[in-house]
């Protein structure tokens, strides 16, 4: 089918957000109030950073301030891979944090075992299915890179299967695989909406106030407590947790490490019974491909394939604005890929397109810190595969906030900070200059140019 005829119905919204599920507001901050902690952000470091906070100590007075509505950006719009990387992915890890990566990869997969058992124990009904991820090579030159990770990670006691190409087509039919690695149990494909709107009743049902529709404009700090400003109302809080993502920092310091770059997706309409069948996908995995530029793909609890990935948009100047949301050409791009990937659904549609931004940082994975004295932590730059690690985050804030040091805090990937992105507008070209490179790279079998050689013995990167 002609992509933009597969696209010409698809409504120009999330998929997840557009659901009868989706619930009523709550109610906005109208009156002064003082809490023992505020959390600044409804997305899932927010959410998880409250939820905690009540199961440590079920004491402790807890606010969570949401500007718009719980779960409404990125926690929402994202593909639903909550995966147990804590490093984005294995390789990832390998080359930042070498010593530390066995404790890594096990505080991952306790992170996501946590999250399976948090699901379960709240009731919250968000098509947790811990299927795994197949990652797959496209081009032969991606394969020696896997295999070499696939032996590492089993050293590492992971669930790890090295597949050749007939076995990954036998478990997904794409006439694009030439191998790839299945990652076991290390990833859950959920529904992330509904895992935000579970999230939000359980805290408060745990006593959190969630107030939403409530955005902070500013943090003061009078030298014994920190005093938010909202629109209607003023909060004098003991601590407090900043979740915010990419979004305007309400902390300066934030500005130079993080830059804003839009990622897409689509999802498609559910798949008959003979569709899926020409498919295959028995197991559900969900599936990312091995180029630089990647693909990731799932299904969902009816059937459907989201598709997204590809182009990470950086506009230049840093600029966020909701118009970004939307991008025809990388749509048609999308849709054109996914009928090369899937031939044999040649008369599939698309129901949804929808971007959003994502919190990227220079070493494409979280990092943390504290500022006035201690009384406040963050937690950002997941570059857009947070729905797993956040938890962990909300973790690291409080263990940061408590003073108390822990086996989280001591991690060099805790303590330490990225390399900062240079200011406009040399960042804009380093950037574009990045993403230019690294299409080069993967139409030239993967050889890197002097420019991106540099970036990585720097330590350097742009990712989504």
């Amino acid at each position: 089918m002609d992509p933009l005829i597969a696209l010409a119905d698809a409504e120009r919204k999330p998929y997840w957000l557009d659901s009868p599920d989706n619930p009523e507001p709550l109610r906005r901050l109208f009156e002064h109030t003082t809490a023992d902690l505020v959390v600044v952000g409804g997305g899932f470091s927010g959410l998880w950073t409250a939820l905690i906070a009540k199961e440590r100590d079920p004491s402790l007075d807890v606010v969570l301030l949401e500007g718009r509505r719980v779960g409404w950006a990125a926690s929402g719009r994202n593909g639903g891979f909550c995966g147990a990387s804590l490093t984005h992915g294995l390789g990832n890890g390998l080359a930042r944090w070498p010593r530390e990566i066995a404790a890594l990869v096990r505080m991952g997969r306790e992170n996501l075992d946590e999250i399976e058992r948090t699901v379960a124990r709240h009731g919250i009904d968000c098509g947790f299915e811990r299927t795994g991820e197949l990652h797959v090579a496209t081009e032969p030159w991606q394969l020696g890179a896997m295999a070499g990770e696939a032996d590492i990670a089993r050293e590492l006691d992971m669930d790890v299967r090295l597949l050749d190409a007939g076995q990954v087509r036998a478990e997904v039919g794409s006439p694009t695989y030439a191998g790839g690695v299945w990652d076991r149990d290390g990833c859950a494909m959920i529904d992330p909406a509904r895992l935000a709107w579970g999230l939000r009743d359980a805290c408060l049902s745990a006593g959190v106030r969630v107030y939403e529709r409530t955005p902070v404009r500013s943090i003061r700090d009078d030298g014994t407590a920190l005093h938010l400003s909202t629109p209607h109302a003023d909060v004098r809080a003991a601590k407090v947790a900043l979740g915010t993502g990419v979004f305007p920092p309400l902390l300066g310091r934030l500005r130079s490490f993080l830059v804003p770059v839009y990622d897409y997706a689509l999802m498609t309409e559910p798949l008959s019974a003979a569709q899926l069948g020409a498919v295959g996908w028995r197991n559900r995995q969900g599936i990312g491909d091995g180029a630089n530029q990647f693909h990731y793909y799932r299904l969902t609890e009816d059937n459907r394939i989201l598709w997204g990935g590809y182009d990470a948009v950086y506009y230049n100047g840093g600029i966020v604005r909701e118009e970004y949301d939307q991008n025809d050409a990388t749509f048609a791009k999308l849709a054109e890929h996914f009928f090369t990937t899937f031939p044999q659904l040649a008369d599939v549609r698309f129901t949804h397109r929808w971007g959003g931004v994502i919190d990227t940082c220079s070493r494409f994975s979280a990092f943390f810190g504290t500022a006035h004295h201690g009384r406040l932590a963050y937690a950002v730059g997941y570059t857009g595969l947070g729905v797993g690690p956040t938890r962990f985050g909300a973790n690291v804030m409080l263990d940061l906030l408590s003073g108390e040091p822990t086996e989280r805090t001591e991690l060099r990937m805790v303590r330490e900070k990225p390399v900062p992105f240079p200011p406009e507008p040399l960042r804009s070209g380093v950037i574009q200059l990045t993403r230019w490179s690294i299409a080069r790279a993967d139409a030239q079998q993967g050889r890197r140019n002097l420019w991106l050689r540099t970036l990585d013995r720097l330590g350097l990167g742009f990712d989504s």
